[in-house]
Order: C-alpha cells, then sequence, then structure tokens
C-alpha cells in the first residue's frame, strides 16, 4: 500500500441569497475526468515542493476562476483510501469564502456547478471523509467556533 499526503482539498462557500446561511460549491466531473458525472468540492495536487496554501490557492483558481474574501485552514486532515491506486490519501482541507456575486469560470476537468445550500451539503456529499470534515467547516468557521480566529490564513 501507499501513503500519500500531496493533496489538498477547497470546501468553497458563499452566503446564501437571504444573507443568513450559506451554500457550498460542487462541481459535476467531466464525462472525460476521472470519476466522470459525479459531483465534487476543490481538489488537487500539490507540486513537488510547492506549499500547501499555495496549491489550495492554484487549485482553486484552476478548477473554478475564484480568488477568497478570506481563506481558512481546518483542524483536521480528510483521509480516503483508492482501491484502483492502492493508496492512502491525506488531504489538507481549507474553506474559501466568496462573494454571492462572484462567477464561477469551471476548467475542462468540469461541465456543471451547482451551489448547495448548507444544510443538504452534508447529505449530498458522496464521500464519508468529505462529510466529517465539511461539518468541521460548518462547526469552526461558519458558527464561529472557539478556532476560527486561529485557523484563518492571512492573505
Amino acid at each position: 500500500m501507499n501513503v500519500r499526503h500531496d493533496m489538498v482539498t477547497v470546501f468553497v462557500v458563499r452566503p446564501d441569497e437571504r444573507g443568513t446561511s450559506h451554500e457550498v460549491l460542487y462541481m459535476r466531473r467531466a464525462p472525460t475526468s476521472y470519476m466522470g458525472g459525479t459531483w465534487a468540492v476543490v481538489r488537487g495536487g500539490v507540486n513537488a515542493g510547492e506549499p500547501y496554501l499555495e496549491a489550495a490557492l492554484r487549485e482553486l483558481r484552476e478548477e473554478t476562476g475564484l480568488r477568497p474574501r478570506e481563506l481558512y485552514r481546518l483542524g483536521s486532515i480528510e483521509s480516503f483510501y483508492t482501491l484502483a491506486h492502492d493508496t492512502l490519501w491525506h488531504s489538507v482541507p481549507f474553506c474559501a469564502l466568496v462573494s454571492r456575486s462572484d462567477e464561477v469560470r469551471l476548467n475542462r476537468e468540469h461541465d456543471d456547478h451547482r451551489w448547495i445550500h448548507r444544510d443538504h451539503a452534508v447529505g449530498d456529499s458522496m464521500w464519508a471523509s468529505e462529510r466529517h470534515v465539511l461539518s468541521d467547516v460548518f462547526h469552526d468557521i461558519l458558527d464561529e467556533g472557539v478556532a476560527k480566529p486561529y485557523l484563518r490564513v492571512d492573505m
């Protein structure tokens, strides 16, 4: 078995239309992409020598064209196993807060996107590891958890 830690996950969040809650961005992977047709958050590899923070901002920009208004690291690590590669992955997660008016510009890896209201995002997430980290996003960042000031990334 292989163990890799050269991946980042970015949960992109914006205010809902009333400004009283939040929505999470999901993108549909293009049919020609790995796991084509499934809905995913921003996730990608870290280049050799690239800091995790820079990789998260690069992946966010490449996959969505977005730049965060605020950025947070999370206090946990997303871990999952892929059978095809016999690999245990550890992915460093971030939460990017964007404006409701920011336009999503998808790259060729994705062919559609949708914003899912916070109340449905955990239930609509495909992966257990993603659901666990998304709960941290809600508790620590969106619900103003005690750790929030310490998780904020100065940009």
